[in-house]
């Protein structure tokens, strides 16, 4: 299934506050690579994953209200990307049980998570699985349900997370194997390793995560909490007055994250003059307000509306579910979940010795009295099963049909035709005409090649 652009999926962990690690090293490189030209970037709370680890219910819902925020005061462009919430698309959890029912156990088996907790269990002395939930186990097909959803291209991924790419590409291409009738249900995601994250260190030096404690918070606590959270970085003991070396120096590390070439080259030569460490931190304090300060603001705000990011994330939903939906309702069709009617069938005359077969629907082309080029899709009872606007050219309604007449849900979604409800347009019936055309046509290519 071909897309004009790229699309490029990330998924965004709901516990915890983000801290100014999570910014520098995850929110501002993500906002930045989603107003490349030519990519199409769907970001989404992974709240549904958020429960395997997290049964707080009060945390769930608190840090799913502070993670949207900050995104959304950070500066992600709601109007350019599609920024939802997992559990607003019921959509992806029908397809992670499509999934689910193509995925071999002994796959889920490798899975790390799930070794890493067996391993830790048997060293233990314990049952193998004793404390591991389905949530666990089956966590990879929920993943590749989130990336196969949307068809994303690539999906921006840290190394640990590799095997899950790996393993949704197995998903993806069984899936195609079984059910897609010569046709790509699914396109086969990339891993996009990144190579280059920034790495801030916390204060003690370490890097920074709520694992060390050693956190500085992006907007909680305000400007205070940033302030006494900079003034407990781990310096030397070197005096004022006295030259330091900033290489290495976490203070001047997280200091470089927030400013251009001119002002860290400044701030070195100062701390080598003899910059005394507490007026160090001060102006780091100052470096990063100019930064997180408006960020700030902007994340109170939304804090304060809750129902303002409600009404942004329902109409990312909405966005997201107008692509699910479609591409779902190929997937049921193709695994045979389908409406129970009567498919038109025409009676054909019997020759001697010939086998019957029912007939299909047919592709018309027309011009009109006013120049225009029509096409239509007519069953063998006669109904119109598509009707198409007029076109320029009877070029480009041949084109349309020769998309239509490969069974492509997307080419249907996309085409030139009548949809209002006074056109009597029934999306499953025509799906499944132009799917029955793509099926013989398969049928008679394979036919056709055995005997030859």
């Amino acid at each position: 299934m071909a897309h004009l652009s790229t699309r490029v999926l990330t998924g965004i962990t709901t516990t915890g506050t983000p801290h100014l690690g999570n910014y520098v090293g995850a929110i501002r490189p993500a906002i930045a690579a989603s107003r490349e030209t030519g990519v199409e970037s769907f970001f989404f709370l992974a709240d549904y994953h958020a429960l395997i680890k997290c049964d707080d219910p009060a945390r769930i819902e608190r840090s799913r209200l502070e993670i949207a925020a900050a995104w959304l005061a950070a500066g992600l462009d709601v109007e350019r990307v599609t920024f939802y919430r997992q559990s607003d698309v019921p959509e992806i959890p029908e397809l992670t049980w499509l999934l689910t029912c193509v995925t071999a156990k002994g796959q889920m088996n490798r899975a790390h998570a799930y070794k890493a907790a067996a391993d830790a269990n048997v060293a233990a002395g314990e049952d193998v699985d004793a404390g591991i939930t389905m949530g666990l186990y089956s966590y990879p097909i929920l993943m590749a349900a989130d990336i196969l959803m949307f068809n994303a291209h690539r999906v921006p991924v840290g190394r640990d997370q590799i095997q899950h790419i790996e393993m949704a590409r197995d998903v993806a291409q069984r899936f195609n194997h079984l059910f897609g009738a010569g046709r790509e249900l699914f396109v086969l995601p990339q891993a996009e390793v990144e190579e280059d994250v920034a790495t801030l260190p916390g204060l003690d030096g370490r890097k920074m995560s709520k694992s060390y404690d050693n956190t500085i918070p992006l907007f909680d606590g305000g400007a205070k909490a940033l302030r006494e959270a900079v003034a407990r970085i781990v310096t030397d003991s070197r005096l004022p007055g006295e030259p330091k070396e900033p290489e290495g120096t976490a203070l001047v590390t997280i200091f470089d994250a927030f400013a251009d070439a001119t002002e860290r080259a400044a701030f070195r030569t100062a701390l080598v003059n003899g910059l005394g460490w507490g007026e160090a931190k001060q102006r780091l304090v100052e470096q990063i307000e100019r930064s997180v300060a408006p960020m700030r603001e902007r994340y109170e705000a939304l804090i304060a509306h809750p129902d303002r990011i409600e009404a942004t994330l329902q109409a990312g939903a909405a966005k997201a579910r107008a692509i699910a939906r479609p591409l779902l309702d190929e997937l049921r069709h193709a695994v045979g979940l389908r409406r129970m009617q009567a498919h038109p069938v025409a009676a054909v005359e019997v020759k001697a010795g010939a086998k019957t077969s029912a007939a299909l629907a047919q592709f018309k082309q027309y011009r009109e009295a006013d120049g225009r080029f029509h096409f239509k899709l007519v069953g063998a009872d006669g109904q119109v099963l598509i009707q198409s606007a007029g076109l320029a050219e009877g070029r480009e309604a041949g084109r349309w049909v020769q998309q239509l007449k490969a069974g492509d849900a997307t080419a249907l979604d996309a085409a030139p035709i009548e949809r209002g409800a006074a056109s009597g347009y029934d999306r499953a019936a025509a799906l499944a005409a132009i799917q029955a055309i793509a099926e013989q046509a398969a049928a008679q290519a394979a036919e056709a090649s055995s005997k030859g």
